[in-house]
């Protein structure tokens, strides 16, 4: 790649800047791209001081400590999403506002001619998630949903495993994903019409993963809140023990928790972000660390799509019609932890 991809990110919140540093690690990588314009309603964001929030630490991110993200004399700020849409030079926009924002500004911006990643969830409904599907599909542009644990090093190992067979069969898998109430975005998290609650916000990265790997399950059956849920996956000829746990209810303190253990008929493996190292693989009577690579599934989603807009690739690894079936089954999952019986996918 020798020409740099013009990008656009709106919204400069926790998402806005993780993108943006995983722009400059593409590049740093090889995958020519630079920012030049962002847009968000804070004018002090603007100025490219972005302080640090959310509930991984930099440098899990592969960030540095400056609360600087982006020189304001070379990136051009709008305060409206619109005004960054018809600046022509940008090419790729990363859309990094609250869900609720999501589809209409998508549609904008692929009606503007750009490239799209969005942030996932997509949508609260799978009939939005759809209209998009279907602009995105009639568009000359690419439009990828966010979803970074495909891309994440240890969980596009353990989807290689599930795929090539190389441990034997899945018997059990197991996924964690557990924090405390989100301190910033005020009246966004706090308000599980607007954000989804953990099924939709935090939970979904377990979700769309187990899809990935396992396909789409007949049924779900799921207890507990839509600030702490478990899910129980049956499959019709998938593994019989398939379980997620998501929450965003625990003590101020207790921190951010992202594992999974699965149990293959020959080995179990089992990763946890706040282990070194992070994955292990239990075989032949020991446990041994499994190398991975030391980026985030931010960087792999974003290298992945500015590879594709290089070379003219319309296939992506991450796709909105897989949304739309996605967001079908959080549907179904608030149904069942509404009414405590399984719900058919």
């Amino acid at each position: 790649m020798t020409r740099p991809i013009p990008i656009g990110v709106v919204g400069l919140g926790f998402m806005g800047r993780t993108h943006v540093a995983a722009f400059r690690a593409a590049h740093a990588a090889g995958l020519a791209n630079r920012l030049v314009a962002v847009a968000d309603s804070s004018r002090e964001r603007l100025t490219g001081r972005v302080p640090k929030v959310g509930n991984l630490s930099a440098a899990k991110l592969g960030e540095g400590d400056d609360d600087v993200i982006f020189d304001a004399k070379t990136v051009r700020g709008y305060t409206t999403p619109q005004e960054l849409f018809a600046d022509r030079e940008v090419e790729l926009v990363s859309i990094c506002t609250p869900t609720p924002t999501h589809v209409e500004l998508a549609l904008q911006a692929l009606a503007a001619g750009k490239h799209v990643l969005l942030e996932k969830p997509v949508a609260l409904a799978s009939s939005d998630v759809a209209r998009l599907a279907d602009a995105a599909r009639a568009a000359r542009t690419l439009c990828m949903p966010a979803m970074c644990m495909r891309f994440w090093p240890g969980w596009d190992w353990l989807r290689e495993r599930v795929r090539d067979g190389s441990f034997g069969r899945v018997k059990s898998a197991t996924f964690r994903r557990l924090g405390t109430p989100p301190t910033w975005s005020a009246g966004f998290y706090d308000d599980p019409e607007k954000s989804g609650g953990a099924l939709f916000d935090l939970h979904v990265h377990d979700a769309d993963f187990i899809r990935w790997c396992f396909g789409a399950p007949s049924s779900v059956t799921s207890t507990g809140s839509l600030e702490h849920v478990t899910t129980l996956y049956r499959f019709p000829n998938g593994p019989a023990h398939v379980v997620a746990e998501g929450a965003l209810d625990h003590t101020p303190g207790f921190g951010f928790r992202m594992r999974y253990t699965v149990i293959f008929e020959r080995a179990t493996a089992d990763f946890d972000i706040g282990r070194e190292p992070k994955l292990l693989l239990a075989e032949n009577g020991e446990a041994k660390p499994v190398e991975l690579a030391a980026t985030a599934g931010y960087d792999g989603e974003i290298a992945h799509l500015l590879a594709a807009i290089a070379t003219g690739r319309r296939e992506l690894a991450a796709t909105l019609d897989e949304a739309v079936g996605l967001t079908r089954m959080l549907e179904a999952e608030r149904r069942s932890l509404r009414t405590g019986m399984p719900v058919a996918c």
